[in-house]
């Protein structure tokens, strides 16, 4: 109920995004699911929810320090959202993270972990973690481009989410986790290459 109240009091924002999806029939309607995005804007979070509510409610792994926002950790904590602390190995929110695909969950992840600001980074392991301890769960990567030009208001940007399946993905145990979502984030940057965020960056590319 949460969920969709607040997914819908955003929905302006893909409105103004002039946000479009393509394959959204990628994210199975049930059953345990990994959505694996790009981070080039604080937007993504918000455009890949609103985007894909009405084909799942999704459980982000979002840095622990949004909590510490008065007045918006009992709004994520009841949306259900998972806290995980930045630079370190937080085992308690991967734990967490894996019980949710095992009881046919919607979980999303992104590799890089912190913003791209531009420029390549590496992918951490988490997101290959998930995908070998629950080898059932279906991965769907999801290339985001155009949330970088929010900041470019009142002029608004063209954002597009594009969901696919991994190429070559074979069988998940017979990677390393850190390699398994290296090749995954490489995949979703030959789709949507780094944005650079920012106002002054903007201004460079084309509306």
């Amino acid at each position: 109920m949460l969920y969709s109240l607040v997914a819908t009091l955003l929905s302006p924002c893909a409105w103004w995004g002039r946000a479009r999806i393509r394959g959204p029939e990628r994210v199975p309607g049930r059953g345990p699911v990994l959505v694996v995005p790009n981070h080039d804007s604080q937007w993504d979070p918000v455009v890949v929810g609103v985007m894909l509510r009405r084909r799942r409610q999704l459980r982000f792994l979002a840095r622990a320090n949004l909590w510490k926002i008065p007045g918006l950790g009992p709004i994520l904590d009841g949306l259900h959202q998972i806290p995980v602390e930045r630079g370190t190995h937080d085992e308690r929110a991967l734990s967490n993270a894996i019980a949710a695909l095992r009881s046919g969950q919607a979980v999303c992840v992104f590799p890089e972990g912190r913003l791209s600001r531009g420029q390549p980074l590496p992918a951490h392991r988490g997101a290959g973690r998930l995908a070998q301890a629950v080898p059932e769960a279906q991965v769907v990567l999801c290339a985001i481009t155009g949330t970088a030009d929010y900041v470019r208001f009142p002029r608004r940007p063209r954002v597009t989410l594009t969901l696919f399946e991994p190429v070559g993905e074979g069988d998940r145990s017979s990677h390393d986790a850190r390699e398994l979502a290296s090749r995954w984030l490489a995949q979703i940057r030959e789709v949507a290459p780094p944005q650079p965020a920012g106002r002054s960056a903007s201004r460079a590319r084309p509306s």
